[in-house]
């Protein structure tokens, strides 16, 4: 203790007894206190519906209920159903004062009714605080979140985290601006390119609610088309919601949005937002000023006010499944916003995935796709470089580029850029010979060589460098990395053309636009910048790399990641190519020289429901430490057409690398099984899983187990 508090201490020892009973009876008599009091002893009750039905903020499967509380009178005009409220959580019973139970932690929470008395037969605290008056929840986003949770095996709270920002205090106080009146339907525009994409847009317009998957032709325009479904549907009357998979895809629907029907139309609602912007952003469309929004998965949950359309673009972007619990994907949410509101439903994208497929062939949506000869016309060529050409292309075994690509940037150089793109980041750098492919391994302890710089050769275990490297097969001394990253690969196209430019873009720096003139650009999939008139050709590298994948999506994400590609390039009439480097005979890639991405799902999907596996059947990712997961299965009640599969060991995490949703700890081995069910089973299966997981969580303790309702990772 310092003097000065010492000092301070006695001051007040020694002040006479008049003084502080003097400040002690001021404080008494004080009508409104200075703080918000935590606990109300004694305090009247709210005449009119006194109990409070409160969700407390605890993400705990075991506690996945309402709590009811007691309404002071002096918060009962703040206390509405809707606003954020802080409450006592976790007093015992034995805790209990003046009738009033007292104690335990304050917790945040949504007072979610007001009643006229509880079905709770003991007595009840009082609710500590309403945070704020402003409503943030309503009925439609309570239910909503509610059968999200129920799909998803979690709890409600964990997904209302997802659904309601965090407050901001400045931005509540500013008032949204007033809404706009409907815009007039706008033209059918680029959509009369597709069969029925003017009676689309009619129906949207007329207060209709179709339900489409749309294949997008290749090319900038499905942003503009995408702005005029919107707009359509304001036409009506009605708000609309488009959810896509990034900020550079946001930024473009943005764009087009503005241009069509000027400022103050949208709201724009992504994470990458700051708070207050956000926050502003998301009262304005809750308050009813602005009828349509746009934004990354952050927004599947807006509560747009006569919700008319949600739409979602690219569904197969992993950017659109939710990395906290439960991991929601914005397809599936999106799904259940349009059975809840019998809204109108787009699903949209270059690419078609096995979900959207499954959506066409039961009848639940039609598609909206253009005829073939408009496909052929908008579509760039496709050329395919295989083994059988590789065998016969002696420079392309130990060069980068096979003799047919190599031609192909060199003519596409001519007339503007070529795209490069590669399945790995950085110097990956598993390397093997240049001339029998044997991979190269440390003579020390046998562990794969990386090339980590340009003259930089060490081993991936244990870190010794090496040199005067050989080929303990056949002798030779050159060497290949197996697969290139957007670096290697930048560096070595820069010295094959050493009079053009070459920007990569990747995951540290990623280019949203280049120009049109010639140029390399070398970027890894997803992160491919749009060139001004369209990329003169375009080369896909290393495509065995995505094929060969040990994962049940591996075609359908390969097709996906090159078509997303191949689409930045002018069309075939206009001098477009793209030369994939992969098996023709595989289904990905004729798929690819087709440009028919949604024959391609239907064929996955036809085999899928022969096999079994999603989205066919419904399956849950058990995963945790090993006898952990045996135990939590033997417990858990399922369904009696379950199947377990597994458990398996999963890969131990390295320490320092990013962990994925599901994975081990750094260092940890894990288990994995999964549980299938057949059509039908999902909510049973759903259900079975949280009464389980609940029951482990109320008895506390044990190692973690996870959790997830149809994992995208299967493997």
């Amino acid at each position: 203790m310092s003097s000065e508090n010492g000092q301070r201490d006695g001051g007040a020892r020694d002040a006479p007894p008049e003084q502080l009973a003097l400040i002690r009876d001021s404080v008494r008599k004080a009508k409104v206190p200075r703080a918000k009091p935590r606990t109300w002893r004694g305090a009247a009750l709210a005449k009119d519906l006194p109990v409070a039905r409160v969700l407390v903020d605890k993400g705990v499967l075991h506690l996945d209920r309402y709590f009811d509380y007691a309404v002071p009178e002096e918060l009962d005009a703040d206390a509405q159903p809707g606003v954020r409220v802080r409450v006592r959580f976790g007093a015992g019973r034995h805790r209990v004062r003046e009738g009033r139970r007292e104690g335990g932690g304050l917790i945040d929470g949504f007072l979610v009714e007001r009643l006229a008395e509880s079905d709770y037969p003991g007595p009840l605290a009082a609710l500590a605080q309403v945070v704020s008056p402003e409503p943030v929840l309503d009925g439609e986003l309570l239910g909503l979140a509610r059968a999200v949770a129920d799909r998803y095996a979690g709890s409600l709270a964990d997904v209302l985290q997802l659904a309601v920002p965090p407050r901001n205090a400045r931005a509540e106080k500013r008032p949204s601006p007033a809404p706009l009146p409907p815009p007039p339907a706008p033209l059918p525009g680029s959509w009369e390119r597709y069969e029925q994409g003017p009676a689309f847009l009619e129906a949207l317009a007329s207060n209709g609610a179709p339900r489409a998957v749309w294949s997008a032709l290749p090319g900038p325009e499905w942003s503009e088309e995408l702005a005029r479904a919107v707009a359509a549907t304001l036409a009506s009357g009605r708000g609309a919601l488009a959810v896509l998979p990034d900020g550079r895809a946001v930024a473009r629907a943005d764009a087009a949005l503005t241009a069509l029907l000027g400022e103050g139309r949208h709201a724009v609602l992504t994470a990458d937002a700051g708070p207050e912007k956000r926050y502003a952003q998301w009262l304005a469309v809750r308050r009813g000023s602005v009828r349509a929004v746009i934004g990354t998965r952050a927004a599947m949950f807006a509560p747009v006010r006569d919700l008319g359309l949600v739409a979602v673009w690219d569904d197969g972007d992993d950017s659109h499944s939710e990395q906290h619990a439960p991991q929601p994907h914005a397809r599936e949410v999106l799904l259940l916003r349009a059975a809840q509101d019998r809204c109108a439903f787009l699903l949209g994208g270059w690419s078609c995935t096995v979900e959207a497929a499954q959506l066409v062939e039961t009848g639940w949506a039609r598609p909206l796709v253009a005829t073939r000869e408009r496909v052929r016309a908008a579509a760039p060529l496709v050329r395919t470089v295989g083994d059988q050409d590789l065998a016969r292309d002696e420079a392309a075994r130990a060069a980068r580029l096979p003799t047919l690509a190599w031609q192909a940037v060199r003519e596409g150089l001519r007339h503007g850029p070529v795209l490069v793109q590669v399945p790995r980041r950085g110097y990956v750098p598993r390397m093997a010979c240049a001339g029998c492919r044997a991979p190269a391994r440390c003579r020390h302890c046998s562990g794969p060589l990386e090339a980590q710089g340009s003259d930089d050769l060490r081993c991936g275990w244990c870190g010794r460098g090496e040199s005067g490297w050989h080929c303990p097969e056949c002798g030779g001394f050159r060497l290949r990395a197996q697969v290139v990253g957007a670096r290697r690969t930048a560096e070595e196209l820069g010295r094959a053309f050493p009079a053009v430019p070459v920007r990569t873009s990747g995951r540290e720096h990623v280019l949203d636009t280049v120009p049109g003139t010639p140029a390399l650009v070398v970027s890894t999939p997803g992160a491919e910048p749009v060139a001004e008139g369209g990329y003169a050709a375009a080369l896909l590298l290393d495509g065995w790399a995505m094929v060969g994948r040990p994962d049940l999506r591996s075609g359908e994400d390969a097709l996906r990641r090159w078509i997303g590609a191949a689409a930045l390039v002018r069309p075939q009439p206009a001098g477009g190519t793209v030369v994939v480097v992969a098996e023709p005979t595989l289904r990905p890639v004729q798929a690819l020289v087709r440009w028919d991405p949604a024959g391609h799902a239907v064929r996955e999907l036809a085999e899928r429901a022969e096999l079994g596996f999603p989205p066919v059947s419904r399956m849950a990712a058990v995963s945790g430490p090993g006898e952990t997961v045996a135990g939590f299965l033997r417990a858990v009640d399922l369904p009696a057409r379950a199947e377990i599969l597994g458990p398996v060991p999963l890969p131990v995490t390295a320490a320092g690398r990013p962990r994925r949703p599901g994975a081990p700890p750094p260092g940890e081995q894990w288990d994995r099984a999964l549980v299938r069910v057949p059509p039908g089973h999902g909510a049973a299966l759903a259900t079975a899983l949280k009464a389980a997981q609940a029951a482990r969580m109320a008895k506390g303790g044990g190692d973690p187990v996870w959790v997830r309702i149809d994992p995208l990772d299967i493997g």
